[in-house]
């Protein structure tokens, strides 16, 4: 390779549809850093290979009651991406002055005496894909009619038995993984 950069002409066509500036030492590609989340207790990779998004997407319309089949939405955040939750998201629930989501991308919920609820736990989760997790196991999760919902908390353990994130799958509801910034760590993926 080292010969070919030093070839003359207008560039030399190098692997990987690089090329070689005459003259040039050496050739630098720059490819977008992906993260990898991983169980902050026992180090278990628990996702493939994730590119940062600068926010949550709207959730994609679904008409969940008129589907053929049952299951779950379609996924809020595409395969191969994250983005950072900056509302609160999960439990517990409170009552609030107004109504409005109870939590991001979900309608209003309210209390047996008719006032509305609004989330009040933790916001930075990590919103991914739930396809794109690798390892998790469901544990104790809030049932719903064909999924499971945020409304229990932490609903997913990694193998050695830390609760790590909590899936919402329910058929109404976004199709959704959040995982807990305190219980994983991030590692930069080349």
């Amino acid at each position: 390779m080292e010969d070919q950069r030093h070839q003359a002409g207008t560039g030399v066509q190098l692997d990987s549809g690089q090329t070689a500036v005459p003259g040039a030492t050496a050739v630098e590609r720059t490819a977008p850093e992906t993260t990898v989340y991983a169980c902050a207790a026992c180090g278990a990779a628990l996702t493939v290979p994730l590119k940062r998004l600068p926010a949550v997407p709207e959730a994609p319309d679904h008409a969940w009651w008129e589907a053929e089949e049952m299951g779950p939405s379609p996924a809020t955040v595409p395969s191969g991406c994250y983005a950072i939750e900056t509302e609160p998201y999960g439990p517990p629930l409170v009552v609030a002055e107004e109504p409005g989501p109870v939590m991001p991308r979900h309608g209003t919920r309210y209390d047996v005496d008719g006032r509305p609820l609004v989330s009040q736990g933790p916001r930075g989760n990590i919103v991914m894909n739930p396809d794109d997790c690798r390892g998790l196991t469901m544990r104790h999760a809030s049932a719903a009619c064909c999924g499971a919902t945020p409304d229990g908390g932490l609903n997913q353990v990694c193998a050695c038995g830390t609760l790590v994130a909590t899936l919402c799958s329910d058929c109404c509801l976004p199709y959704e993984l959040h995982l807990s910034p305190e219980h994983v760590q991030a590692l930069s993926s080349p």
